[in-house]
């Protein structure tokens, strides 16, 4: 896991760096370091990467699924789609 990619999945869970150290009891000072782009102990990089990927991301390597750069993408089960047509009221408008 690279920022970038730490950032493409903070953006897809629709957390914040401060979310992510709280979600993976690190200090939000190393996660804002590793966001920053400086070098965390390995233990912390292990923590935030393991947090991620339990908490429904999947990092792709270089050219893994198509041709481009790292990335990464959310397992089946985590994608929220929203709310279907027929489900829309005004009880859950907002």
């Amino acid at each position: 896991m690279n920022v970038l990619q730490c950032r493409m999945a903070l953006a897809g869970l629709g957390w914040s760096v401060e979310d992510l150290a709280r979600h993976a009891g690190v200090p939000a000072d190393a996660a804002l370091r590793f966001d920053a782009g400086e070098v965390v102990p390995p233990h912390v990089y292990e923590t935030l990467r393991d947090t991620l990927q339990t908490a429904g991301i999947i990092f792709e390597d270089e050219g893994q699924m198509l041709e481009g750069g790292p990335g990464v993408r959310l397992q089946r089960n985590h994608i929220d789609e929203g709310k279907r047509p027929e489900e829309l009221s005004s009880a859950n408008d907002g």
